[in-house]
């Protein structure tokens, strides 16, 4: 399908459509009931609070699964980079590095990157270490 304006928005149909609906009908029930039957307001309140914050624990679970993907992708990103401008795979020197210095070092421009790898596994750079050596940078926009 050809992707427009009109249809280029993602719904995913059980939560969209469904759960949250149905999440959102059942705090608006327990808030009214917690108000008009004052004898049991209490168990209402337990109730209301705790279909929030399951709720809320699914938007977060949501999240948490966006930006897990979005970190294998800055990996794969980097091996790539790495790969396209030395000829050698990133893979072996993983190990060595952290999650946070090879996001960091995305944002190195091509020029810098090799020799900002090599600084960084001799002097174990930190994240905020290698951002600083950065001359060049390369902006990224699209974080989550």
């Amino acid at each position: 399908m050809m992707q427009n304006y009109k249809n280029h928005i993602r719904y995913y149909a059980p939560h969209h459509f469904v759960f949250y609906p149905i999440i959102g009908v059942l705090i608006a029930i327990t808030v009214r009931q917690a108000i008009v039957d004052e004898a049991n307001s209490l168990l209402w309140i337990f109730l209301s609070i705790s279909f929030l914050i399951m709720g809320w624990l699914s938007f977060m679970v949501r999240q948490h699964y966006a930006l897990t993907l979005q970190n294998r992708i800055v990996v794969l990103e980097m091996r790539f980079r790495y790969y396209t401008l030395t000829g050698q795979r990133l893979e072996p020197l993983e190990e060595r590095l952290s999650f946070g210095q090879i996001a960091a070092l995305r944002f190195a421009s091509d020029e810098e990157l090799p020799g900002l790898v090599e600084r960084t596994l001799k002097e174990q750079l930190s994240s905020g270490q290698i951002k600083k050596a950065i001359k060049n940078w390369l902006p990224d926009n699209s974080r989550v």
